[in-house]
Parts: C-alpha cells; structure tokens; sequence
C-alpha cells in the first residue's frame, strides 16, 4: 500500500444520478436572444418536433427526446433540453414593416417605463400618478403630430393651395378635377375630399393597434391557472398578476387617441370654413353651425383628455373589464362629428377662394412648445422621484425616462416634417420655399426651421462619436498591457493582445450611452426651441429670415435650410426603401425585428399604436411552461436564457408561484439585466427588485464576458444597499450569482487542445464555453434537494460548502478542483409551500440566500 493515498476525485454534480435510484426528470428550457435562432441551431440537431405553441411560438425538442417523459431512466444525468422560440413575435409576416412608421411611438412608450424607482410609501404614489400622466399626454401629442403632418400635405398643400393654383394643376392631370369653377373646386368641398388621407390614416392606425390587441393583450389566462391577488407588501412589479395583461389599458387608449385623430381631422376642415363664413357672412345659419361645431370640438378634446388622464394601468390583478362607454362610444362620436363637419364645409359658397395658407403654423408651434413643457415637467417629477429613493446606477440621475421622452418627440417631428417637406419640394417643382414664382407657398415656416436644425445637430453627434472613439482608442491601449498576463504560460503577441483588448474597450462604451443620449436629448430640446422662436418671431424660413444680417450668418442660414431639406429627403427616401425591403426580405425583416425586441418587451401603458408587447404572450408561455410541465412530471427545470431571452426568462420566474418556483432555477448569460435594464428601467430592474429577486428564486447562475457589450454582471457589488426603506441589503459575495468575467477568448494561442486561433466570442456562443454546462449541472444538482446533496458531501464525492443556520460560523472557503465544478448550497425560498417531511424542511430553518 502506498504510503500517500491519493483522495478520492470529486465526481460530477450529476454524477449522482447514476449511483441512485432514478429521480424525476431533469429539463433545460432555452431560450433564445435578439437574433432568434431556429430550433435546429438552439438544439444542436437538424431533427426538430414541436411540442406545444404556433407557428408564431412554440417550444421545440429533439425528435429523439419527444417521450422523454415516459422513459426518465434513459436520461439519468444529463437533462432534456428544449427550445422556446419567439423571434416570429415580432419578424413574422410582410406587415411587420408597417411598424417602421410607429417608432416614435415606441420610443415615448419606453419612457412611460424609465421612471425613476421610489418608495412604495410616502408622496411618491402621487409623483409616480404624475409621471405616467405626464407621458400619456406625450403620447397623445405624437399621435396628434402624426394625423396634424398628414392634415399638412393632404388639406393644406394638395387640397387648399396646390388644387386652389393653375399653375399646379397645369402640369398635374390627375388634380384636374378640382380647378376652381367645376363643383369639386369649392375649397370647402376640396378640404371634404382631402380629409379622407388622414381619416383614413387614423384607421389604419385603429386597425393595426386592433389586430394586434386582439393577438397579445386580449389572450385570457387559462380557466385552470390560479390568478393569485398582488400582496400589499411592495411586492415587485413584474410579479405582479395583472402586469402581463394590458387588455383595459390598451383599449381605452386606443379609443382615445383614434377619436382625437378624427377630431384634429374634422378641426383642420372646420377652422378655415367656419372663419370663411363669419367673415364673409355665409348667413345666419352657416354662422351659428360654425359655432355649434367648434363647440363640439372643444367638448370632444375635453372627453379624449379626461379618458387619457384619468386612469393607468392596473397590475395588481388580471382586469378582464372594458370601459365600454370609452371604448365605443368615444370614437364613434369623433367619427360622427367628423362626418357632421365633411357636411358643413361641403355646403356650396361659391364666393369662396382659397389663397396662402392654412394656420399649420401655429399648430405645429402649439404641439411642439407642448411636448418642450411636457418633457421639463416630466423631469421635475423625475428628479423628485430620484430623490425620494437615490440609485447612482440608475441613468443620468433618474432623466433617462424625459431623455428618452425628447428622442421620441424629436423622432416624431422629424418623420412627419420631412414628408410634408418632401411634398411640398414635389409640388414647387424645386423652387425655395416662400420664393416667388413658386406654384405653392410652401408648407409651414416651423418645419423649414425644424430642417435647419438637423445639420448641427449631425455635427454635434459627429463630434460625440469622435470623441467616444478616441476613448476606445486609449482605453484599448490601457488594456492590451495586461491582456497576456491573464494567460499564463502562453507568449505574448503584440497584436492578439490589442484585438482582444479592443473588443473589451469597444464592449465598455455600452456603458457611456446614457450620456450620449443626455447629449442628443438636451441638444435637441436647445434646437428645437430655438427653431421654434425664430419661426415666431421671424415668420419667415431661416434663409429668409437672416437675409441682410451678417454674410457669414446668412451663408450659414442658407446652408442649414438647404442641407437640412436634402438630409431629410434622404432619411425619407430610405425609410421607404428599408420598409419596402423589409416588406419582401425575411432577413431584412429579421433585421427590423431586432430592434422590435428590445423596444416592445414593454406593455403598451403610454401610446396603444406603439407596436404590441411580444412579452404578453412570450412571459406567460414560458410560465404556463414552467408551471404544467412541473406540475404533472414533479421533475427539475434549469430555464436558460441569453441576452434579450434572459429579460423573458427572470420575467417569466417572478410570475411563478412559490411551490413551483422552488423547483426551477435560472440560468442566464450575456444578460442585460443589470447593465442595461437595471440602468434604464430601475423601477422594474433596479437593485431593489432584482435583490428581490434573488431572495426569492432558489437557484440562479449568470454567466458574462468582459468582451460582450450587451450582457454583464446582474447582482450589485456587495454590500450596497437597493433604494428604498423596505428593500434588503444586497447580497453579499456568498450569495453572489454572477461567474465572471469568462475567459474570451478561450485559449491566447495556438495549442494541442486550440490548433487553430479561438475567436472572441463577444456576446455569442455562451454555450460553447465549458462554463456553460458546468453551471447548467449543478444547478439541477443543487435541484435534486438539501438530502441528496447531503449524502453527495458524505460520500466525500461534492465539495459543496455545507448549509449553515443563521448563527452558524462558515467555514473557511475551500479551494476546488479546477476540473471539477463546486455545487452550490441549496437556498430556501422564503414563500416555499413544501409540504412537511419533504426535502425542503430538512433545511427549513435557514435563512434565505445562505447557499449561492
């Protein structure tokens, strides 16, 4: 016998599975990122069959594995891996391109979600009231930009000025019929018929936002889920019942933001008529139907703000109700009315001429001083928020919610200007705007002024960008110094060093964007009311407007109307071009439906014509999932998600309850919880709740990469403490979930085991990393219960640290070995309802968060 024994080697966490009795069945639920993947390529096996879901959803697994559930011997340590797909929730079919013409929509409608986190007590009820009145009137004004940009080109341009000119229908036939003197060439009549364009664009907008409420926000639960009432207790927002069922919500918005459309419609044909015929005495009929109809008006834009402002969202528990007097009523009156107004300026005045133009100035003015007000308000409240409840994580101070508002109201303005800039250029024949000899006046002053302001506002971003990169620049030479040290035993190599130092520098600049979005944000709000003063005061384009001043600042006015029309002219052109791609193109579509992931995992609680939350039908998927698939197998699940599939995977556990929650763990990786939602969205993603979080789930693991600028870790640093009074401390390094940074790439140079050069991975392939699997395992081991562990630690086979009571000191930290992962402790949910004498209440008495 030797005289130094070697001790047993530590065995595989799963290896136990073996060397027992079967146990219930272990299952892997992935789910995927941003891109989507085919089931094919998320199961590693060009043999794919769907379990359960759609075509538009659905869970996939091996062909092999179809029966797993009626053979579990077959799979004693390793688990069924299935694949949740979700990428055709927002790249499905050709309609998807439409949703390019609501992104300011979605954009105002993630500002609704960016507020500030705050106190459940206190005045912060009331400030939090405050901010989602605030965006949803945000958000009717877009609505109102969008359907007033129409009423632009169609009233105005075509309808007012260009059919009211010879000049312009000369060379355009097919506005023959509306030449003054023939029965349509009353501009009463002119304005009726024009006023269909944006009626009609209100009813798209009603029927895209209906289809897609009746595909996402109006799926009931299932008769057999038990709905459980929210606790009173601050318990945190997306484990509420009713967050994921934005039915009541969606459709009183919807009713008032379509009446508001018809009404601004039926104000565009009813102001110049009723002004016509107070001026020039159409009687006193005519005169007392102007009044009755503005009456109309005024009580209609009274309804829509009352409907608009009086209620939120409703998240403490699924509201099946509907406001029907809202929902039908509302529109139906708009509708109605404007009908009513087509009437009234259809009557026949044939002394009516039309000259200039119609009042779109001011219009345009008073919704754009509305949205600059609106935004100042919401940062007030914003910053009282921050206050109340102070988070350094949280982006530019609590702003990042009114930086976002700005981007979507700028977005907005941009949109509906250039295309009536872009017509109006159609119809002048390339004449300046306000220039004689033009066929047509020109659009608003306000919108001239609106271009103007794009050039420097490009040349400040261009700066931004300069300086960012030349940031990236020395922070890759600051790193590449240490790059060969993190792998010893390889030579050094001057260039694999810089390349990976620079994917690790450019992955850093992810977290420098709340400042460039503060940049654009207030540069934009300085334009913007600058170029609505100088259209005010000046009433005049700004090339108009500054001649006689100084040549430079002439040259420089001239300049910047130009470039600002052709930059626009651009933007449209290949708006158009991208959407009729997207249209033909599944991959140009796929391309769209990245940017639709990130910005509608949100419920539509601002804007119900933004473009539908794929997270109302991906969350409870996965949670009916979750919870049928434990219930009937009374199996281990490890649901895996990366990037944007981590969001719906912890979404998806905190709508899970206790009993079933107790027997699945998480695993995510390249996760933007914290690093971008955390910071973005700290009221739903913030310390607080994601500390609650992690007290609450029994096991959790996140995996992340220095090189990955999306993904990082989700837990604070130890021993800071989330906001606000009720939160728990963070948790501290033993509760810590986050492994990382991982090596990236896995090898520096060539090897035996790395012939070739191993590529930097970046955000992708986190299961290729050996990390993968090695976390994947024990957390199901650590599934398998505090007994099983127990007998794994006896038999000298684990080198797990021992659960410990509350008053117990720890032991001192034991190095493992580095072929072998460590198995963590168990954690004990602090809701779990097992049942006495089950594996659970061996430990029942430890604290949460002890193990992990």
């Amino acid at each position: 016998m030797p005289d130094n024994p070697q001790p047993p080697q530590p065995l595989h966490p799963l290896a136990l599975e073996l060397l027992t009795p079967p146990r219930p069945l272990a299952l892997e639920l992935r789910v995927h990122g941003v891109h989507g993947a085919p089931p094919e390529e998320l199961l590693g096996d060009p043999r794919t069959v769907r379990i359960t879901g759609d075509s538009t959803a659905a869970v996939f697994r091996r062909a092999a594995d179809v029966d797993a559930e009626a053979h579990p011997e077959w799979y004693a340590g390793r688990p069924v891996v299935e694949a949740y797909c979700w990428s055709r929730l927002t790249s499905g079919n050709g309609s998807r391109a439409l949703w390019l013409l609501l992104l300011p929509f979605m954009v105002v409608n993630l500002a609704h979600w960016a507020r500030p986190a705050a106190p459940a007590t206190g005045p912060a009820p009331r400030a939090v009231r405050t901010y989602g009145v605030l965006v949803r009137v945000l958000a009717l004004s877009l609505t109102l930009l969008l359907i007033a940009a129409a009423c632009e080109v169609a009233l105005d341009l075509l309808a007012w000025q260009c059919a009211g000119s010879g000049a312009c229908t000369g060379s355009r036939s097919w506005l023959g019929f509306l030449e003054p003197g023939g029965w349509w060439g009353q501009p009463g009549r002119r304005l009726a018929l024009g006023a269909l364009v944006p009626a009609a664009l209100t009813g798209l907008l009603w029927y895209l936002s209906n289809r897609t409420w009746s595909a996402y926000e109006s799926q009931p639960p299932p008769a057999e889920t038990v709905v459980l009432a929210a606790e009173p207790d601050g318990t945190p927002a997306l484990g509420r019942p009713g967050f994921w069922y934005g039915r009541r919500i969606v459709a009183r918005l919807r009713a008032a933001h379509t009446a508001a459309g018809l009404l601004i419609v039926a104000a565009a044909v009813a102001a110049p008529t009723a002004r016509y015929d107070r001026r020039a005495g159409g009687g006193p009929v005519l005169e007392a139907l102007g009044w009755a109809v503005e009456a109309a008006l005024a009580a209609g834009a009274v309804a829509v703000a009352w409907v608009v402002c009086r209620r939120g969202r409703t998240e403490d528990r699924a509201d099946h109700r509907l406001d029907r007097a809202a929902v039908t009523l509302l529109p139906g009156s708009a509708l109605a009315l404007l009908a009513a107004v087509l009437l009234y300026a259809g009557w026949s005045r044939p002394g009516w001429t039309s000259t200039g133009r119609l009042p779109g100035d001011f219009a345009f003015g008073v919704l754009m001083l509305g949205q600059g007000c609106c935004v100042l308000l919401l940062a007030a409240v914003a910053v009282r928020l921050y206050r109340l409840a102070p988070d350094p994580a949280t982006a530019l101070y609590g702003l990042g919610g009114p930086g976002i508002a700005m981007l979507g109201c700028a977005l907005g303005g941009v949109m509906s200007g250039g295309v009536a800039q872009r017509v109006a250029d159609w119809l002048d024949g390339g004449a300046s705007p306000s220039s004689a000899g033009a066929p047509v006046p020109a659009p608003p002053v306000l919108l001239s002024w609106q271009a103007a302001v794009l050039p420097p506002l490009l040349l400040v971003l261009a700066l931004l960008a300069a300086w960012f990169a030349v940031r990236g620049v020395l922070a890759r030479r600051r790193l590449a110094a240490g790059v060969a040290a993190e792998y010893p035993g390889e030579p050094p190599d001057e260039n694999r060093s810089r390349r990976i130092a620079g994917a690790r520098a450019a992955a850093a600049l992810t977290d420098s964007a709340p400042w460039f979005v503060a940049a654009v944000s207030g540069i934009t709000l300085l334009l913007g009311g600058g170029a609505l003063a100088g259209a005010w005061l000046s009433g005049q384009v700004p090339g108009e407007a500054a001649r006689g001043a100084h040549p430079l600042l002439e040259t420089a006015a001239r300049a910047a109307q130009d470039a600002g029309s052709w930059l626009i002219g651009l933007g449209i052109a290949a708006f158009v071009a991208w959407g009729r791609r997207a249209y033909r193109d599944p991959a140009a579509r796929r391309t769209i439906g990245v940017l639709w992931d990130v910005g509608t995992f949100w419920p539509r609680a601002a804007h119900p014509f933004a473009p539908p939350c794929y997270a109302e039908r991906a969350v409870p998927d996965l949670t009916w999932r979750m919870t049928g698939w434990t219930g009937r197998t009374g199996g281990r699940l490890v649901i895996s998600g990366h990037s944007q599939g981590s969001v719906l995977a912890a979404a998806a556990v905190w709508q899970l309850p206790p009993q079933v929650r107790r027997r699945v763990a998480l695993l995510t990786y390249g996760s933007p919880l914290r690093r971008l939602y955390g910071r973005w969205f700290p009221a739903y993603f913030g310390q607080g709740p994601i500390a609650a979080l992690h007290a609450d789930i029994d096991c959790w693991r996140n995996l992340w990469r220095a090189t990955d600028p999306i993904g990082g870790p989700v837990l604070p640093p130890a021993g800071t403490t989330p906001p606000g009074p009720a939160a728990p401390p963070a948790p501290g390094p033993a509760d810590s979930v986050d492994r990382g940074p991982l090596a990236d790439p896995l090898a520096y140079g060539r090897s035996a085991r790395y012939p070739l050069p191993a590529p930097i991975l970046g955000h992708f392939d986190y299961q290729a990393d050996p990390a993968f699997a090695t976390e994947r395992d024990a957390l199901l081991a650590r599934l398998a219960g505090p007994a099983r562990l127990a007998r794994f630690r006896r038999t000298g086979q684990g080198n797990a640290p021992a659960a410990h009571s509350a008053g117990a000191v720890p032991a001192p930290p034991v190095t493992p070995d580095p072929a072998t992962p460590a198995v963590p402790g168990p954690r004990v949910n602090k809701a779990s309802t097992a049942p006495e004498g089950s594996e659970v209440s061996e430990v029942s008495g430890d604290p949460p968060g002890t193990g992990g």
